[in-house]
């Protein structure tokens, strides 16, 4: 097995363990500030499944024999900084739950890149297991990129251009 491939790996989900920490910090405030029932709904299931993604990166620590161990995910903070700022400049108006997507939106496109580099690792280094509790999490960050999107496109967006 290619051991600077391993470390990568490592290294990498350290990172998401920590950023999946942060986002499950984190969506409890943009559930609240939310103001559509739908996007209220798919940010509380969204945080059902970050909970989840938790408990896989967890297994996959123990597949791969290393402790579950955080490091610190500097994009993560900065892009929950960044929403802290914009949710604090649109709250109460009408683009409030646009913000909010925008917001999560690009915490989505992050998790989707790095576990679609997760995965592809864990393939190469013949990680069954670890590819396919991986590939659950990137399905679901895909998924939520997606409902995102439709909020964005049936409600959110509309509601902004008052």
């Amino acid at each position: 097995m290619d051991t600077k491939l391993r470390e990568l790996f490592i290294d990498q989900l350290k990172d998401m363990y920590d950023a999946e920490h942060r986002i499950l910090e984190a969506l409890p405030s943009k559930i609240e500030a939310a103001e559509s029932e739908n996007l209220k709904t798919g940010l509380e299931e969204h945080l059902t499944e970050t909970r989840a993604q938790i408990q896989r990166l967890e297994r996959i620590f123990e597949i791969i024999e290393v402790e579950p161990e955080r490091s610190a995910c500097q994009a993560t903070k900065g892009l929950i900084k960044e929403a802290k700022e914009l949710l604090g400049d649109f709250e109460g108006s009408s683009a409030n739950d646009a913000a909010i997507i925008c917001a999560a939106q690009k915490v989505e496109h992050y998790e989707i890149a790095t576990y679609g580099c997760l995965c592809s690792w864990s393939q190469r280094m013949k990680l069954d297991e670890a590819y396919e509790l991986l590939e659950m999490s990137l399905t679901e960050e895909k998924r939520a990129n997606d409902l995102l999107s439709k909020a964005a496109i049936t409600e959110a967006n509309e509601a902004a251009n008052v």
